[in-house]
């Protein structure tokens, strides 16, 4: 796995996993870890718990989620499905309960991001968004109606 990082990392790869929670992980295959970086932290308001070159470890609202460089997956089975697709997202909305989508649209807008859907209450009982991140990942980020 050819990697980029000039620097060590802030801590281990294998002890990083132990620390991960129980429940279900996100990780976003990007072709360079900086514009989904910028993303994360600038539109979604994120933290960056740690970025380099090939891997970043994002914290939203108690969640963890990680961000690998393409070129850090170039030995794991899913290099094979994402060679060549620039459009990683199709299919796929990432949905965050509990962050203001009002907010979170305005900061898309005014760093040039694609809104797909403007901010608007939903019959299920939800406010919330499409914002169209790097690489075609869709986020929904959203509050309960009244809660």
């Amino acid at each position: 796995m050819p990697m980029k990082r000039t620097r060590t990392p802030w801590m281990k790869a294998e002890d990083f996993g132990r620390s991960l929670p129980r429940g279900i992980g996100i990780n976003l295959l990007v072709p360079e870890i900086g514009p989904m970086e910028a993303f994360c932290r600038d539109v979604l308001g994120a933290d960056i718990v740690y970025a380099d070159e090939d891997f970043a470890a994002v914290t939203l609202l108690g969640s963890v989620f990680m961000l690998h460089a393409d070129h850090s997956y170039s030995d794991n089975p899913m290099s094979g499905v994402i060679e060549g697709v620039e459009q990683r997202g199709t299919g796929l909305e990432i949905r965050i309960y509990g962050l203001d989508p009002d907010a979170v649209e305005a900061r898309a807008r005014e760093q040039g991001h694609h809104v797909l859907a403007g901010s608007l209450d939903k019959p299920h009982g939800l406010r919330e968004c499409h914002i169209v991140g790097p690489s075609f990942y869709v986020f929904v980020p959203s509050v309960a109606i009244g809660g």
